[in-house]
């Protein structure tokens, strides 16, 4: 079994979840008492939201290749960034590290095109819904993606922000997403992508009919199955 390096921490909640997933995979597979080899590095958020509201992810990036250094240097095989967002770091991340950084959003487009879906809505932070890192990740691999408008945008990234990292689950947020999932149905979504590690403490398939994407599922089970390769 290879030992998983996770970057974590952004938010603590979603790190706990991909904790426990990886480790139930895990579980699953090998049967016993077995459970991941996990080395982690669990970050101080507030000191990257702070570089993320000021543009400024050169400096972000370098404080997560560091952690992820480190990592490597205490037996890590792979590192897995535990959020969306802060994959725009990936490229600084590898050029310091040898080891693979298994990447959230080629794990994401191999899962929906498995599936035959081929245009999804995208569901994340202001940077992950409407800067380039993300969306062309998916794109290459031959996805349409849709995103909502700029209202729309604001409302998720404040719901993310100012409720869901804090562990806040709050229905009239909840609704408003699921608004924001149907229209961008309307709009031609035959799915659409749970692209932030925390929208999934808030909205769950069994509140929508249309397909939902969990980045964080499928991003570890990803981990499980590179691990036991």
């Amino acid at each position: 079994m290879k030992t998983i390096g996770m970057l974590g921490g952004m938010s603590w909640h979603s790190t706990a979840l991909y904790y426990e997933l990886i480790n139930e995979g895990i579980q699953q597979r090998l049967g016993g008492l077995h459970s991941a080899k996990i080395i982690m590095a669990s970050i101080d958020f507030a000191e990257i939201e702070t570089l993320q509201r000021h543009g400024d992810w050169n400096n972000a990036g370098k404080i997560l290749a560091e952690h992820a250094l480190t990592l490597q240097q205490s037996g890590a095989d792979f590192i897995l960034i535990c959020t969306n967002t802060m994959h725009i770091s990936a490229p600084i991340i590898q050029q310091l590290i040898s080891i693979p950084v298994l990447h959230i959003a080629d794990t994401t487009a191999t899962t929906i095109l498995q599936q035959g879906f081929t245009t999804t809505g995208l569901l994340g932070t202001r940077f992950t819904m409407q800067m380039d890192y993300y969306k062309s990740r998916l794109q290459q691999q031959g996805l349409n993606v849709l995103v909502p408008d700029e209202d729309d945008c604001n409302r998720i990234n404040d719901v993310i922000f100012e409720e869901l990292c804090f562990g806040k689950i709050i229905s009239n947020s909840r609704q408003d997403y699921l608004d924001i999932i149907d229209k961008l149905s309307r709009q031609g979504a035959q799915c659409v992508i749970e692209g932030c590690t925390e929208i999934t403490l808030l909205v769950k398939q069994s509140d929508t009919k249309i397909k939902l994407f969990d980045t964080t599922a499928i991003h570890a089970q990803a981990a499980v199955d590179f691990a036991l390769e």
